[in-house]
């Protein structure tokens, strides 16, 4: 089932990279939080690459301003996930994080079957605004789409 506005995000671990791999914990990521976390279905891919981080990164302050925190998430590695954040020139407060087996993309109900195009499991584009733990707003775009999950829109939806 896929979250809705008013669920608990569910526990999972994901990774980073700083000084190595770090494990975050998506409890400790979200509760007593404000944050947006968007999913892309891949590191690198055109739209990904050329709009959906672009625009988080762009806005990057407005969000901060509001309080709110950022991170994008892949059903990618860690090591992909930080090279991608670096040649997007993603502010380090911009968490760049990596699903790689896609637990958490799959308990969100938001994986995606791409293996037709050589890509295996994804996750579908979406962004969620969470405070505390809790999906206040969910944007999930339909298949091929780019509109309710940008930086811009969701923005435009935060009080």
């Amino acid at each position: 089932m896929t979250i809705q506005a008013g669920d608990r995000l569910p526990e999972a671990t994901l990774q980073r990279i700083r000084e190595g791999i770090e494990t975050v914990d998506t409890r400790n990521l979200f509760d007593g939080r404000k944050m947006v976390i968007f999913g892309v279905p891949g590191a690198f891919t055109p739209t990904c690459s050329e709009k959906h981080l672009p625009g988080f990164v762009e806005h990057f302050d407005r969000f901060r301003d509001k309080g709110i925190g950022v991170a994008c998430l892949a059903v990618n590695d860690p090591f992909v996930m930080r090279a991608w954040g670096e040649h997007q020139h993603v502010p380090d407060e911009l968490l760049m994080l990596a699903d790689g087996n896609g637990d958490f993309t799959r308990a969100l109900g938001l994986e995606m079957d791409a293996s037709a195009y050589g890509m295996g499991m994804r996750s579908r584009r979406f962004a969620i605004y969470a405070e505390d733990g809790v999906a206040r707003q969910v944007f999930v775009e339909a298949p091929g789409e780019f509109r309710v999950s940008s930086a811009e829109h969701v923005l435009s939806q935060i009080p």
